[in-house]
């Protein structure tokens, strides 16, 4: 049955509107019938999440008499017992800004806050408001907590991530529909964890049944990643060349663009604040931008005719915040921030603000045709890039710490690279050995002369390799040395889910592929391709009917064979490409392979992607 969160908020002070939805999600889900009543027996799941326990509620409701004679209770009844037990206890009545909610026992809690889901529930309605699988489910209730709700199919969170990171996913792989089954959530919320791993949210403790449980601090930690990667990607000097306006001098363009994003916004924002002649600089998203008067003048700078300096002469800094935001609503860049959370200084939130005003109006002037020439030298030159980002992905992927940005310059120390070899072989890194932290040259030279002594030790080719080429943040010898680490971990994997205990090579592998594959049946356009691999080299994965036999050959019927080409065009092999990668994220792969690795036949990245198939086949 409906209610009105916000009048039981009223009511009960303990609670805000949004805490009191999330718990009426809980009561409904053992309503079967919608009489608005439970039996008391199962309240213990929404007594925890309210922060009391069972015994203590049920008790409660008996002294108080809101039981039923037929031993059920109502929703309100279990809020005004509850609020009872919370007023007892000495609890404090509710901030209205923070959302708390109690996990798995009375004394574990999650706090959320309520602006930044309002904020991002607002994002998420405005950019998938013309989705045609969802766009019926489009608005979401910014007030509640119907977002966690909505977000359990994995469809909400699926078509976030393409609408941040567009390609990620192929829908095609989706479960699509009204009412799903469990099952097929649980392998769409696969798709979901494992395309957001590849994007680079680091999603070390989240799984598909969290989402599906509608674990609301996992569920918004998540959507912020997205949304944040999605604003990210778009301050990036393929999409705005004139980036290299904000070198400093005797920087390079490789030392610039090493720069965490919200670093390089930061200088866009002093760039013209100081253009604008103005004396302050700002170093953060929240103390520095809480008073509005730096967002005057960004404004007024980037549109003089549009934005005027006049919420400088506001002295109440709450209404200057709303002038700005008038101001930025000219510019159609009012999103993401409100007054509110504009003066209390939310970080979050003013860097959301801050990126979509950069992406939209970036104010920045076009690069001379030597300038350009300059770029166009140093992006040829990166071509690497594309390799480095899958080991980043794959090491962040282990949880190690400090999340990995940069491949080369995250390495320096070695404490990243022994984190991952004592992941792939628990217990070989000896870290009495090891300096924690390493503050000098000297000492992360030791560091990773002993990540090159454990590689040597593990069979790894390391000619030439030396402790320091990792420190000097060589690109070639460390991309030996990382992409050497990941095979390990790959074959290590399934060494250790093979009955045998064996060790496993590349040439089992490629069998046990060939050997899968041929079991998918007689496709069509299977039988016009290269049915079987003679090594990872093998020009025939360039088409993706390979892989995509591979895969219905370890699940049949979860590729629609209608959706296969034959993969003899670039186009056709692309697609073919993407949609294996997404069958296999909902098959539970995590995988860091691009749709290019594929069709350009590289075959490092074709020997994870096969490797992992491989060993979540011995594991089911």
């Amino acid at each position: 049955m409906p209610i009105d969160p916000q009048r039981l908020a009223d009511r009960y002070q303990f609670f805000s509107a949004s805490e009191i939805s999330a718990f009426h999600q809980q009561f409904s889900s053992f309503d079967k019938d919608a009489k608005g009543s439970v039996h008391y027996r199962d309240l213990t799941t929404v007594a925890t999440k309210a922060g009391v326990t069972f015994q203590d509620v049920v008790s409660k409701l008996q002294q108080l008499k809101l039981t039923k004679s037929d031993d059920t209770v109502d929703f309100e009844s279990f809020l005004k017992a509850t609020s009872v037990l919370k007023e007892e206890k000495g609890a404090k009545k509710v901030d209205k800004q923070k959302i708390t909610l109690h996990g798995a026992s009375e004394n574990t809690t999650h706090t959320i806050n309520e602006d930044e889901k309002e904020s991002f529930v607002a994002h998420i309605n405005q950019q998938l408001a013309y989705d045609k699988d969802i766009k019926h489910r489009i608005p979401i209730d910014k007030s509640t907590m119907q977002i966690f709700t909505e977000a359990k199919d994995g469809l909400i969170l699926a078509k976030l991530i393409n609408d941040s990171v567009p390609n990620t996913i192929d829908e095609r792989a989706l479960n699509m529909g009204k009412k799903l089954s469990p099952f097929q959530m649980h392998e769409n919320n696969n798709v979901v964890v494992n395309s957001a791993k590849a994007i680079g949210c680091s999603v070390v403790n989240i799984g598909a049944t969290d989402l599906i449980e509608g674990r609301e601090h996992l569920i918004l930690g998540l959507i912020w990643q997205i949304i944040k990667i999605g604003l990210s990607a778009k301050v990036d000097i393929k999409v705005h060349p004139e980036l290299f306006r904000l070198l400093e001098p005797g920087e390079t363009l490789e030392e610039f663009l090493k720069l965490p994003t919200e670093q390089i916004l930061l200088r866009w924002f002093n760039y013209h604040l100081k253009k604008a002649g103005w004396n302050r600089t700002v170093k953060n998203f929240s103390s520095d931008v809480k008073d509005a008067e730096n967002y005057t003048v960004l404004l007024n700078q980037l549109s003089p005719e549009t934005c005027s300096r006049a919420p400088l002469r506001e002295p109440d800094v709450y209404k200057r915040a709303e002038q700005v935001l008038e101001n930025a609503d000219k510019l159609g860049c009012r999103k993401y921030l409100t007054a509110k959370t504009l003066t209390d200084g939310n970080s979050k939130l003013n860097f959301a603000f801050v990126a979509n005003l950069f992406n939209t109006h970036p104010g920045l002037e076009k690069l001379t045709e030597a300038e350009m020439s300059e770029l166009d030298d140093w992006l040829f030159n990166s071509e690497g890039d594309r390799e480095a980002r899958a080991f980043a992905l794959w090491l962040n992927s282990l949880g190690v710490e400090p999340f990995v940005n940069n491949l080369f310059d995250d390495l320096t120390d070695g404490l990243v690279l022994l984190q991952a070899i004592d992941y792939v072989h628990p217990g070989m890194v000896e870290w009495k050995k090891v300096n924690r932290p390493a503050t000098s040259k000297f000492k992360k030279v030791e560091n990773t002369n002993y990540v090159v002594l454990l590689g040597k030790a593990m069979k790894f080719t390391l000619v030439g390799i030396q402790g320091s080429d990792i420190v000097d943040a060589n690109k070639t010898l460390t991309l030996g040395l990382v992409w050497q680490l990941m095979r390990e971990h790959v074959l290590q994997t399934l060494k250790k889910l093979s009955t045998a205990s064996k060790e496993v090579t590349d040439t089992d592998i490629l069998a046990w592929a060939n050997e899968t594959a041929a079991r998918s049946g007689n496709w069509r356009a299977f039988r016009s391709s290269s049915t079987k691999m003679t090594s990872f080299k093998d020009n025939g994965f360039r088409s993706g009917v390979f892989l995509l036999a591979l895969l219905n050959g370890m699940k049949k019927g979860i590729v629609n064979e209608e959706l296969v080409t034959d993969g003899v065009s670039d186009d056709d092999a692309k697609m073919n490409a993407k949609y294996a990668i997404s069958i296999a994220r909902k098959m539970g792969a995590t995988i860091f392979v691009l749709p290019e690795d594929i069709v350009e036949v590289k075959p490092k990245m074709i020997l994870t992607f096969v490797g992992t198939l491989m060993g979540i086949r011995v594991t089911a």
